[in-house]
């Protein structure tokens, strides 16, 4: 197809930071033109939804494993000790985590499917 069979103009408005990621990606693609990379970009792009929900409530379990963990450094820090019973719950809270990390990654969707 040349450019000759190409009549139909298209009209976009972009912010600045859009017309400055445009222009970035369309530099990286080494494309002769900005017309060229977004055909390329309308034929063989893709756009994907992608849903964040399980992620807030990740952070928000991380983010209260995270203020356990503060408390019982702070309170090694005060005492000046460590006690067995302050490294038991550090692992717990370790453990927590990588089953929380776990159970996010095998919601995630595959690549390929």
């Amino acid at each position: 197809m040349g450019e000759r069979d190409r009549k139909n103009e298209l009209k976009v408005f972009l912010s600045d930071d859009e017309k400055f990621i445009l222009d970035e990606k369309w530099r990286l693609s080494e494309l002769p033109s900005r017309s060229a990379f977004i055909r390329q970009l309308i034929i063989y792009g893709f756009v994907y939804d992608v849903n964040y929900d399980g992620l807030k409530e990740y952070t928000k379990e991380l983010n209260s494993i995270g203020k356990n963990i503060n408390q019982i450094v702070s309170l090694c820090n005060k005492t000046g000790n460590i006690y067995s019973d302050d490294v038991k719950a550090l692992k717990e809270q370790m453990d927590k985590i990588w089953h929380i990390h776990e159970s996010t990654l095998s919601k995630a969707p595959l690549e390929n499917q």
